[in-house]
Order: structure tokens, then sequence, then C-alpha cells
């Protein structure tokens, strides 16, 4: 369970060990506007990446910096990455591409031609991906996303880019297969669901919204209501006209945090009673804390959750690295910055065993990475997806963050509100 508010009591005497100062110190990131970027250190491997650190998305950006930071904190703390006879250290070279995803595609572009980057950490933006893929291919550096890349865009052909993130179109799958699992819960059978959901018309919603559709195929549940909103939408009064005549058992919205802000308040404040709400992007709207009654036992379906079971080398267990987290920045990590600290990780592991920084070495390196984390188990396939990798489900209940599936790991039963008459 994660507090939205502070540390969670579990970790009452939990040695953290880390300051904030300790992790910026061994954590060198450049930031550049514009001139000249220095050379790297001959005991230095850099990795470099785009972040949006102000503008629409500047909580996804904090809390991806932040599990960089962490990661790149903890390899350099052991040792950094041998090689041969050297130890190297870890270090980030970023620029801020102000949320805008023109500006992080040439961004990535100025890192590798102009600044000599040969790792790269991809970007948030994924419907840019092509882009970035042409890039990858075109200089034949490895690159390891630490944010979710959309599955068509995947399968064009790149080698040299890889996920550690399960892919949008299996984004509400826990959600559905939960729902099917108990139906019971519902008042009916599993063959009687229905689901109603409204979708953003950008390209990871898309995903989203074509994963969906081909879950409630394979699962046999009725989707009743299927809107595709515009984008960046600010009304949703017809859809959810349409929800209250139609009652959905289930409801479910995807787009980016001020949309998915946005819509849990709609829902509220309609008055439409949905048995199951989720929605996209639960952490990083801050819904727990900035919309806490309109968000209170909405379901979020996230990538990593700190009661998960995982284990790995670097942090230990889900809840280690939480901690670990918490100790340096003085709140809970979010699933994106659990994410990023695995990407970065990944990056160790194949510098390690490649015991090369040539780039297709590196590359055949990351494309034969099977790693038990914090994070969970990633191994990639052909396409660079990381096939291990399944989602989780939480809820919110009285702003905690509760994990409910799969349902052997559930802290908690589910709370599942009455359909309205």
């Amino acid at each position: 369970m994660r507090s939205s508010s502070g540390p969670n009591k579990r970790q009452a005497g939990g040695q953290l060990g880390i300051s904030r100062w300790c992790v910026a110190a061994a954590f060198v990131a450049v930031v550049v506007q514009g001139g000249h970027v220095a050379s790297a250190a001959e005991d230095e491997i850099v990795l470099g990446t785009t972040l949006p650190l102000t503008g629409a998305y500047q909580h996804i950006g904090e809390d991806t910096k932040n599990g960089y930071e962490l990661a790149i904190y903890q390899i350099n703390k052991r040792g950094g990455v041998v090689v041969g006879d050297n130890s190297f250290r870890l270090v980030a070279r970023y620029y801020n591409d102000n949320s805008n995803p023109v500006r992080a595609q040439e961004l990535i572009d100025r890192l590798i031609d102009r600044d000599g980057v040969k790792f790269v950490l991809g970007p948030y933006h994924a419907h840019r991906y092509p882009g970035v893929l042409t890039t990858v291919e075109r200089n034949r550096v490895p690159t390891v996303a630490g944010h979710s890349v959309a599955r068509k865009r995947v399968e064009s052909g790149s080698n040299f880019s890889f996920a550690v993130t399960a892919m949008p179109d299996r984004y509400f799958t826990p959600t559905l297969e939960f729902v099917k699992a108990l139906s019971e819960r519902f008042g009916k059978s599993s063959q009687d669901l229905r689901i109603g959901m409204a979708t953003e018309n950008d390209p990871f919603s898309r995903e989203v919204r074509a994963g969906v559709l081909s879950d409630v195929r394979r699962l046999g549940i009725a989707c009743i209501i299927d809107d595709q909103l515009p984008e960046s939408f600010d009304d949703m009064s017809a859809t959810l006209d349409r929800v209250k005549t139609l009652k959905p058992d289930v409801f479910l919205v995807s787009g980016h945090e001020a949309i998915v802000a946005s819509a849990v308040n709609q829902i509220e404040e309609s008055g439409a009673s949905v048995p199951l709400v989720a929605v996209t992007h639960c952490e990083t709207a801050r819904l727990a804390k900035e919309s806490p009654k309109s968000s209170n036992y909405v379901f979020c379906p996230v990538q990593w959750d700190r009661s998960a079971p995982h284990e790995g080398e670097l942090f230990g267990t889900a809840e280690q690295f939480a901690v670990q987290y918490e100790g340096a920045y003085g709140r809970e990590p979010s699933s994106v910055a659990a994410q990023a600290a695995a990407a970065v990780y990944v990056f160790a592991d194949a510098f390690t065993r490649a015991q090369s920084f040539e780039p297709e070495e590196v590359r055949d390196a990351i494309s034969a990475t099977n790693l038990q984390t914090f994070f969970g188990p990633i191994k990639f396939d052909a396409l660079g997806i990381n096939s291990k990798k399944s989602g989780l489900l939480t809820q919110i209940i009285d702003g905690d963050y509760v994990l409910i599936a799969p349902q052997g790991w559930a802290e908690q039963e589910p709370v599942i509100r009455k359909q309205a008459p």
C-alpha cells in the first residue's frame, strides 16, 4: 500500500541511509539550452536522454529524473561498471524538452549527432517514437525506454530499441482480467459483464483502446460504450449521459494527466454511478492527493507497486527500493520512477556482461537480458519488448494506493460500488 501523503507506516524504523544531497552529488547531469557540452571523462559512461522537466508532463519528468538519479547513485556506490580491469561511473546527460514531443525528437537527434552520445534512455513521448527509432537505427545507438512504447511502432523492425514496461495495448488487461475473475462481485455471470470506455484521441490512448477491444473479445465481455474523444478534451458530459443510461459495470478512461484528473471530477459531479471506474496515469496525475473525494475507489493500472513481491540484486525488494527513494526525495515513488531506475539497471547489467562499450556488443547484451529485479522480471523478445512484464492493479482507498491484483498479491479486498437502479 502506498500513501499519497508521505512515508508508509510499514517503513517505521527502516534504515533509509540516503540523503537527497548524496544522490545529487553522485548523479552527474548536464542540462544544456545551447552552447558547448563538455566531453565525458575517461572513466565515465554517458547515458543521454530528454525529460519534460517543465510543461504539462512535469510530474512525469521529475519522477523519471529521480529514478535515473537513484539507480545511478546505487550503481556507482557499488563500484560502478567494471569492464576488464577498470571501473566506470555512470553519468546522465539530458535536455529539458518542455513537454514538447517535437522538441524531444530534435534533442535526441542532437544528443546523438552533435554530442556524440552512444547510449540513450528513451524519451517519455511515446507517440514520437517512430522518429526516435529512425535516429536510433540510423546511428546504431542502443536505447532502453523506461516508458511505454506503442507495439506497432516497435514492430517496425528496430533492433536497437528496448522497453522495460508492458505495452500500452496491455494497460487495462489486469483490470479486465480482474473483472472477469470476480464477476460475482458485480452480481452477474462473466458472460453478462458490460464495459464502457472513453479514450483521448492521441497515439497512446489509441493503442490502449485497441488493447481493450482485443481483451474484451478474448474474455467474452461486452463493450457497450466506445467513445473516442478529441485530444486534450475537457468535456465528457455526452459520454457520461450514455453511462447513466446504459449502466455499464466498468468504465475505463484513457488520457494523459490533465485529462484523467478532469475525468474523475466530471464522473463524480455527474452522478454517474459505476461499480468500477479505472483510469490511466493515476499516479502522475496525483489523483489521490489532488482529487481525494472524486478519486476514492478509482482503480489504477500500474507497472509497479511497492507491495509486489519482486526482488533483485541492485535494490533488493520493491519495498526496499521505495524506502531508499523516500530517503532520497522525501516522497513515495511512482511507477514512473521505478521504470526509470529499471532502465538504467538494464544498461549497467549489459555493459558488465558485454565487457565492452561497443554499441553493437552492448545491443547484443541487452537483447540477452534476463534479470530478476525490484521492478519485476526483465527479458526482451525479438521486438525489444519486455515479454515477462505484466501490469498490476491498484485501487485508491482513503488516500492510499492499495494493491488489488494479481489476487495472490492483493493487500486487501477491493471496494466495488453498487450500481444505481
